[in-house]
């Protein structure tokens, strides 16, 4: 059988790294769906795995990427047939089952979803796991009762695939929306999202953050956690709702009950790993049809397989802005 390259993970005496190898189909792991690769995408995750600066892989070796779409080219499940173009994010693909960063994937059918009408194939790995989350976390809210009658909306991590993405749906429908950042040279390209105001971390006096501070937040997108977490939550307005996304400064929290007895302030917990169906398809129209990012194309930039080493190094070093698509097989 024809192999095909891929870019695999892999432990050597406790150190995590990744190489190019290449696989037949035999070499992939089981499942309903075998999926001809058109392009994967790079998210903070994929970086944490390959380079091990983060404890991502559950299994050794484990071809990366845990974005994928392409095209059906066998399939043992009735809800999809040969031809037929999907995507496939989160649950374990590209952590514990073989993932995107290959020319062929085989997952269960389970964890694929048709590619909505009015999105492409590389408009799927623009948003990828990064616009399905930033989606579900402004839905998440929106459900919670947050609207943009009812104040500001702060984003952290900003300039990042999340952030990024959550910024130009949150702009869209009409929220007020605040960037928070560590890169003041980003200014211009967040006010080019939609930001109306640009925060800058440096500026915060994280230091001693009291139970409650002024009221300032209607709603917030956190990727950050840690006492950025902490210092939103002191300041939530009257029922306010955060929507908690990302750990990238730290896994820890160290708050109090105030925000959320005094003030009615709600901290939800965004699972885009995990999440079923039908939300999850959900979800994805959306993102064909309201919450579609504007300024998506800008944001984005396709780069070839081989360029992957570098990107991740680029991630890891908080280098990164907007989305990076990675052509596997085109479309």
């Amino acid at each position: 059988m024809e192999s095909f390259k891929t870019l695999l993970i892999d432990s050597q005496d406790g150190k995590v790294g990744h190489r190019f190898v290449r696989m037949t189909r035999d070499d992939l792991d089981v499942g309903d769906v075998l999926i001809r690769t058109a392009y994967s995408s790079v998210n903070f995750k994929d970086a944490l795995a390959a380079t091990g600066a983060g404890k991502i892989i559950r299994r050794f070796p484990c071809v990366g990427g845990i974005d994928l779409s392409g095209t059906v080219v066998e399939s043992a499940d009735p809800r999809f047939k040969v031809g037929d173009p999907v995507i496939a994010t989160s649950f374990d693909i590209g952590v514990a089952h073989h993932g995107g960063y290959a020319e062929y994937a085989r997952v269960p059918a389970d964890w694929v979803v048709p590619l909505p009408d009015g999105l492409s194939l590389f408009d799927a790995m623009a948003l990828g796991t990064a616009g399905f989350t930033a989606a579900l976390g402004i839905i998440r809210m929106e459900e919670n009762g947050l609207s943009p009658a009812k104040g500001p909306v702060i984003v952290t991590g900003a300039t990042g695939g999340v952030g990024s993405l959550a910024i130009d749906m949150l702009a869209q429908r009409g929220y007020h929306v605040v960037a928070l950042t560590g890169k003041a040279s980003e200014a211009t390209y967040l006010r080019g999202l939609g930001a109306a105001e640009i925060l800058l971390r440096q500026e915060l006096d994280l230091a001693k953050i009291r139970p409650l501070e002024s009221a300032r937040w209607a709603g917030a997108v956190d990727n950050l956690g840690g006492d950025i977490l902490a210092w939103i939550a002191a300041g939530m307005k009257q029922g306010g709702t955060i929507a908690s996304i990302g750990l990238a400064a730290s896994m820890s929290l160290n708050t109090t009950v105030a925000p959320f007895i005094l003030r009615g302030a709600c901290l939800l917990g965004i699972d885009s790993g995990y999440i079923g169906e039908p939300y999850r398809s959900g979800v994805w129209q959306r993102l064909a049809s309201d919450l579609r990012p504007p300024h998506l194309a800008s944001m984005s930039r396709g780069v070839a397989f081989d360029e992957l080493p570098v990107l991740f190094e680029e991630y890891v070093g908080g280098k990164a802005r907007g989305r990076v698509v990675v052509t596997l097989g085109g479309a």
